[in-house]
């Protein structure tokens, strides 16, 4: 269990925070943020403390004949607790990443499989849309090109909500559909891939690009098929040259455009950054649920059988449907579990 000297330290660093506070000096938004993130984990250790209290109070009742009864008979289920609330605060103080609470971009592109992986791709482009709508998530498409049957060529959406990057950033990756396609006229089951990426938004402070490491093209934006073609010379691409990552946007604003374009490359460059860190931290990421390897196969879409089978985690799930129309949180909620507990073995909790 953590030595109770951390324990007290973090105790007395919130209340320093809370001091603070009400004395109104210092930053207070960054004394606030502190404040907030530490306070979910002082819960956990009050109520461990206050265990451990109770369960010595009744221990010391043993020893006194008129209150022995009644401490055998509450014994056993303060004792029974003790592993629980042990856990809560072990989960609780696991390092936590930076990015969890942030906004996400999620990208999607057909993998092998022609049109049918495109189609794919727009049917997983429509299940994390309804997967936010369940959470009350804000899903705004910011680039778009899709085929003439209506798939996915390429999708970039950003999402904004309460801990978006955390719930999502499992999803990184090759998922694998297997049905047979509407194109297929003699019924036979095809395979095929779309790759789903989902990087933190960057913050202006994470990423300070050098305006002569960028090269700015404008061009004439158009829709699928020819619709919506613009008049002008509205879209915008945006080169990064020492790596070579291109965004464009073709909203209709050119204002507009650069924003999204230079939003979307600052999250792609504090992508690049973080995975650079975490190859550094662990040479086997890949071992990891959520290493953000996107050349792993994580998920397998299988439509004749109606399952879902997540290959990190071996979870095997008969509900297809549901899925689809955005039901991921048990997937998610295992895929979060099995990334703490190895968090825990790591620590040799």
């Amino acid at each position: 269990m953590v030595p109770f000297e951390k324990l007290e330290q973090i105790t007395q660093r919130f209340e320093y925070l809370e001091a603070q506070m009400a004395d109104g000096s210092g930053d207070i938004a960054k004394l606030a943020k502190e404040y907030s993130d530490m306070k979910p984990v002082v819960e956990e250790i009050r109520d461990y403390r206050q265990l451990l209290d109770d369960i010595a109070e009744a221990e010391a009742m043993l020893a006194d004949p008129e209150m022995k009864e009644l401490a055998e008979e509450e014994l056993p289920g303060l004792k029974a607790r003790l592993p629980q609330v042990e856990q809560s605060l072990q989960l609780a103080l696991l390092p936590k990443d930076a990015a969890d609470a942030r906004p996400a971009m999620i990208e999607i592109r057909p993998g092998t499989g022609g049109d049918e992986a495109a189609l794919f791709a727009g049917d997983l482009l429509r299940m994390y849309q309804r997967y936010a709508e369940t959470h009350g998530w804000k899903f705004e498409i910011i680039e778009e090109q899709v085929t003439e049957l209506g798939g996915i060529k390429e999708v970039t959406a950003h999402v904004q909500g309460d801990g978006v990057f955390a719930r999502l950033k499992y999803e990184s990756g090759v998922h694998r559909v297997q049905r047979v396609p509407t194109t297929e006229s003699g019924g036979r089951i095809h395979t095929s891939a779309a790759t789903v990426a989902v990087l933190p938004e960057a913050e202006d402070v994470d990423i300070q690009i050098d305006p002569q490491d960028i090269r700015i093209d404008t061009m004439r934006a158009s829709g699928a098929g020819g619709q919506h073609v613009n008049t002008t010379d509205s879209a915008v691409r945006i080169t990064h040259i020492p790596t070579g990552l291109v965004v464009t946007s073709s909203e209709k604003s050119q204002h507009r455009n650069r924003e999204i374009a230079m939003q979307v490359l600052k999250t792609r460059l504090y992508d690049l950054e973080r995975q650079r860190v975490d190859s550094e931290r662990s040479a086997d990421r890949k071992a990891q649920v959520g290493s953000g390897d996107r050349s792993e196969r994580i998920r397998t879409y299988n439509f004749p059988q109606g399952r879902m089978t997540d290959h990190r985690i071996n979870l095997t799930l008969y509900k297809l449907d549901q899925v689809m129309q955005g039901d991921l949180d048990e997937i998610i909620d295992a895929l979060t579990a099995e990334a703490q507990a190895n968090q825990l073995a790591e620590m040799g909790a």
